[in-house]
């Protein structure tokens, strides 16, 4: 990342697995009405190393700071991508927000399981993991319209075995103010998952009655989250700024 600190931040929004970019249709929406600059770049789903590195080249390319926002899967992702400057704030939606040395997998086994452990297959040419059809709309997210989680169902892409056990490295939310959407009908990560790791980051709560697909359902909260993110990562950055000369 490069470029002036008096450029306005980029939101970067980061998907998770079995969706893509266009998870972020609604958000985007209301996050651009508001005056903001957003990316929404595509989350290869290969494995958290290979799935940070693609996420910091992005980084590299951006002028300005930068507010980086990871749903689900996610939320590991910009962990470890934001160990790098001019990241103003990170927000995780319904996301894992690793500590060092921990995975995906390490997460999942410490709380309940949800019905997502008996959910997810290997497909068949074994290029990943994939939520069965019949049970997406049970697991990801209750709350969309039938039609569009069959859409969602038939669209998702695969998840790389390894993504849910290759290892956290130091995490971005150490150092960096954190906001975190904890949704509360969440099927897919457990609700106490996700308010243990809040809590860790010392984040921001913002709880929201909302599945898995909460991006989806409740758009406007999520954008919300954001902007109060993006609004006192700014005041943080200009109170820090060093005066004009003279």
């Amino acid at each position: 990342m490069h470029g002036p600190t008096a450029v306005p931040p980029t939101v970067v929004l980061v998907h998770g697995a079995f969706t893509d970019a266009s998870c972020w249709s609604g958000v985007i929406g209301h996050l651009r009405a508001a005056g903001l600059a957003v990316a929404a770049p595509v989350n290869p789903l290969r494995g958290l190393t290979h799935d940070a590195a693609c996420l910091q080249a992005l980084l590299d390319r951006t002028v300005g700071p930068v507010v980086l926002v990871g749903h689900g899967y996610g939320g590991a992702v910009i962990t470890q991508a934001a160990a790098c400057d001019g990241v103003l704030a990170l927000c995780y939606v319904a996301a894992f927000g690793l500590d060092v040395g921990e995975c995906v997998q390490d997460v999942l086994c410490r709380f309940t399981p949800t019905v997502m452990a008996d959910a997810t297959v290997t497909v068949a040419d074994r290029d990943g993991l994939r939520i069965r059809a019949e049970r997406f709309a049970q697991v990801y997210g209750e709350d969309l319209p039938p039609r569009a989680a069959r859409l969602l169902a038939a669209a998702q892409p695969p998840l790389a075995e390894n993504a849910l056990t290759e290892r956290s490295g130091r995490p971005g939310w150490a150092w960096t103010p954190s906001w975190y959407a904890v949704a509360t009908a969440d099927r897919m990560l457990n609700p106490s998952a996700q308010r243990f790791m809040a809590q860790r980051m010392t984040a921001t709560e913002h709880v929201l009655d909302a599945s898995h697909a909460v991006v989806l359902s409740q758009p406007e909260a999520v954008a919300a989250m954001i902007q109060e993110a993006v609004a006192q990562g700014m005041a943080r950055d200009d109170d820090h700024r060093p005066a004009p000369a003279g």
